[in-house]
């Protein structure tokens, strides 16, 4: 159980930074493809307020993932193994 908690701190550790980077992209193309003036505006804020959400929640994953890569999670209270 403890290398299946390794394995997924590494793939939370990447899940992270590529979820940040795939809301990015994602952005640039929506308000690209917007019309100019007040929907542009909208969409840009939309999108502003997403991100704005979700990179601490991102940041949270990477922290959590190197945790449990670390080990910190491999004894927990209360579970005897």
């Amino acid at each position: 159980m403890n290398k299946l908690k390794k394995t997924l701190g590494i793939f939370w550790m990447l899940l992270g930074p590529s979820s940040i980077i795939f809301l990015f992209m994602q952005a640039f193309e929506k308000v690209g493809l917007a019309a100019a003036g007040v929907e542009r505006t909208n969409t840009a804020l939309q999108w502003g307020i997403i991100l704005f959400i979700f990179i601490p929640i991102s940041a949270g994953l990477v922290i959590f993932g190197y945790y449990a890569f670390k080990g910190e999670y491999d004894q927990l209270p209360g579970v005897d193994e």
